[in-house]
């Protein structure tokens, strides 16, 4: 099972009100060689004092819950349209749960020591023909479970139990199956292109969340969302319907604040806020500096998990915030959220990032040093993408905000990005 990282996004859902125990939910993505997501292993936890999921247990209470999620509000706002990838053993494969999950959306990833019965044979099949696929453990693939591999699409190797002078070998000896690889608890870049090298097909793990400090590169904005919002600006559609565009790419805000912020821009006042900068800046100004980006934007690019995490993180700050923040500050925690990845985005310490910057002193400290107004709230989010459950308790009190709070403002953020279909 891959570690939780930054990446995830986790909440508690609790139906009914009649039990004071609630279950929390990490998602975490899965990626293909371009960084661009397939799927999501969603992991369950009961209780708040365990990090470590329960398969049964875990499993029991977090597929109830996701059953009536789905059914209420539809896979949409916590899948997209990927796959979910479930932690299950032999034990869950039987049970009743399965037929109510949607299966063609489902990965069962199968955990422990297996053995190719008749019984879990017979069983793997009736689930595949409802629409399951099947993820295994290359531990699980032993000459004696070549039966079950036929009936795998995945099989997962993780890294930290390779030698990783054995790892080309293993994978060459994988793909003979014709199976889709993924490598998981990917915590490096070195690990990354290695993998990417010896032709794995997916990749999962901490790398993603926070990339190896190298030298600065260029990240562009999407072609298509720039050429929208260039047809709003000609069309002078409202500035609030512009604002939620650049609301969209991390990237887009952060060029807008630093061109606007030059010293070739002459402004003798501190920026504020997109809204701020866009109302300064003007239709005529910022149509030509679009048309401008247009150039120079590729017209084939993705958004990367990373951007799409720090666009989640971004929603998710302004939610918590929206009840304790001046409506004129709001956008700060937007601004707060998106840019707390940009450190790991540009591949550069984020005080060298914030150079290229001129922000309010309290964005710059949360950016920074998780402090200031801002800094508790950008904590928070960060606890929830982490599945940190005390930390998640121990923040919202702080904030006097209640847990059922953050777990709605974490549902709507998550539900805000995937309607943005990024």
């Amino acid at each position: 099972m891959g570690s939780i990282a930054s990446l995830n996004s986790s909440f508690d859902l609790n139906f009914g009100g009649e039990t004071n125990d609630q279950v929390f939910i990490g998602r975490q993505p899965i990626v293909d060689s371009q960084q661009k997501i397939i799927g999501y292993e969603l992991l369950f936890r009961s209780n708040a004092e365990e990090n470590n999921a329960q398969i049964s247990d875990d499993f029991s209470a977090g597929a109830q819950v996701l059953i009536n999620t789905l059914s209420n509000m539809g896979a949409g706002w916590l899948l997209g349209d990927k796959n979910a990838f479930l932690n299950v053993n032999t034990e869950m494969l039987n049970s009743e749960f399965m037929e109510l999950l949607p299966a063609q959306r489902i990965v069962l990833e199968i955990q422990g020591e297996i053995t190719a019965s008749p019984e879990l044979l017979k069983r793997m099949q009736a689930l595949k023909v409802m629409g399951f696929s099947f993820a295994l453990h290359h531990q699980q693939s032993t000459p004696e479970n070549v039966d079950l591999i036929k009936l795998a699409t995945y099989i997962k190797v993780d890294l930290l139990k390779v030698p990783q002078e054995q790892l080309e070998a293993l994978a060459a000896t994988l793909k003979q199956h014709e199976i889709k690889i993924i490598a998981e608890k990917v915590e490096t870049l070195a690990e990354f292109k290695r993998c990417k090298e010896f032709k794995f097909d997916y990749f999962q793990g901490y790398y993603f969340a926070h990339p190896e400090i190298l030298a600065a590169k260029v990240i562009n904005p999407s072609h298509a969302l720039v050429l929208d919002i260039l047809n709003k600006v000609r069309a002078n559609e409202d500035i609030a319907e512009i604002e939620r565009g650049f609301k969209r790419d991390v990237a887009l805000s952060f060029k807008l604040l630093r061109y606007i912020n030059s010293v070739g821009f002459g402004l003798s006042c501190e920026i504020q806020s997109i809204r701020h900068a866009l109302s300064i800046l003007g239709y005529q100004q910022l149509y030509r500096w679009l048309t401008l980006l247009i150039v120079t934007t590729n017209e084939n690019s993705t958004p990367s998990a990373l951007m799409k995490t720090a666009i989640t993180r971004g929603r998710l700050t302004e939610l918590l915030g929206q009840d304790l923040i001046d409506r004129s500050e709001r956008d700060n925690l937007f601004i707060v959220g998106i840019f707390s990845l940009l450190d790991a985005m540009l591949e550069m310490p984020m005080d060298k990032v914030l150079e290229k910057l001129t922000l309010p002193e309290n964005i710059a400290d949360a950016l920074l040093s998780r402090e200031g107004i801002y800094g508790p709230f950008l904590c928070l989010a960060e606890a929830c993408e982490g599945a940190d459950i005390q930390r998640i308790n121990e923040l919202a009190t702080s904030l006097a905000i209640d847990p059922n709070t953050v777990n709605e403002a974490h549902m709507k953020a998550l539900a805000w990005v995937e309607d943005l279909g990024i």
